[in-house]
């Protein structure tokens, strides 16, 4: 365990670019590669009309994301999902509830803090993060998260209360801070907390991460913590990122958890019979091979440990 420790010591320290699988990872370790546009120039705090990307903090956890394709049943409304790439789908307007002043740009700034009450609206179709008593897709005990309404047609549906859990950076929780909060989102009509497990929707929602609003209340579940993982304001300076750094025994368990998870979803179409399938129990005694691929312009060829087949 130590020399499998020690190696991802050694590949963090390597590791020093941004790629295009970084968004399995944390948003602290992401802000720390070379080339990464996370937490780039982001103001430290976030205020009413920043424009925010949300990403969750479960293992493997990806960004709070809409586009305009519907759900095929339950609501018909705006899909929700979690997604790893990095798109304009993926930015929200925080606002105010719609029981305070409306959000004025050019009146005093309102940070956003613990115990808020506030709207999340999708910047590229202006609906608002809603929920409502129907279940959700896939996961049937939870209630259905979808996008609804715009910034003048909407209701109580459209609040969301913050819930700070833990701040990296510092004991006040009185403003939400650019990767280092960490925090819930309640739905207080319902009750329900903002999640986004590892489950998959089907082809309708490009298998993209279920994002539910769940009726349990478990502060340690990771899978309904999140954090603004990066910003725009032009009312505020911009902050230092790389400031922050992210422990490594976390980012050892997320990367792991996350290649798991990835691993987990390549499974063979159980309606195929594939020969050169073998078992976990048989890998380390080499009883049936290993299959490896590989072409290249010169070659192709199929290996299957210990004999390898060129052609």
């Amino acid at each position: 365990m130590t020399v499998y420790m020690f190696s991802f010591y050694l590949h963090f320290l390597v590791l020093e670019n941004s790629g295009p699988g970084d968004a399995q990872m944390s948003s602290l370790f992401q802000a720390n590669l070379k080339g990464t546009e996370v937490g780039k120039d982001s103001p430290l705090e976030i205020a009413y009309g920043s424009r925010a990307t949300l990403k969750n903090m479960g293992y493997g956890g990806g960004l709070l994301h809409s586009h305009v394709q519907t759900y095929p049943e339950g609501s018909n409304q705006q899909q929700v999902t979690c997604y790893h790439h990095k798109d304009a789908n993926n930015d929200w307007f925080f606002y105010p509830n719609r029981y305070e002043d409306e959000f004025d740009p050019n009146g005093p700034l309102r940070f956003v803090g613990d115990k808020a009450v506030i709207r999340l609206l999708h910047a590229q179709t202006g609906r608002n993060l809603h929920s409502h008593a129907v279940a959700a897709p896939v996961t049937k005990g939870d209630h259905e998260v979808s996008c609804y309404g715009n910034v003048t047609v909407g209701d109580q549906k459209d609040h969301w209360q913050v819930e700070v859990v833990d701040d990296a950076a510092s004991r006040d929780y009185s403003k939400l801070r650019t990767l280092t909060t960490a925090f819930r989102l309640k739905h207080p009509e319902l009750g329900c907390y903002l999640r986004a497990g590892n489950v998959n929707l089907p082809q309708w929602g490009f298998k993209q991460i279920e994002v539910t609003c769940t009726k349990d209340n478990k502060p340690k579940d990771v899978f309904t913590h999140w954090n603004v993982e990066s910003h725009t304001n032009d009312r505020l300076p911009a902050g230092d990122a790389a400031s922050y750094k992210s422990p490594f025994f976390r980012d050892f368990v997320h990367l792991n958890v996350a290649m798991m998870t990835s691993n987990n979803a390549l499974v063979p179409d159980p309606d195929k019979q594939d020969d050169l399938a073998s078992s976990f129990w048989q890998w380390p005694f080499l009883h049936v091979g290993l299959r490896m691929c590989g072409w290249d312009d010169h070659s192709k060829f199929i290996s299957r440990l210990p004999l390898t087949y060129q052609y």
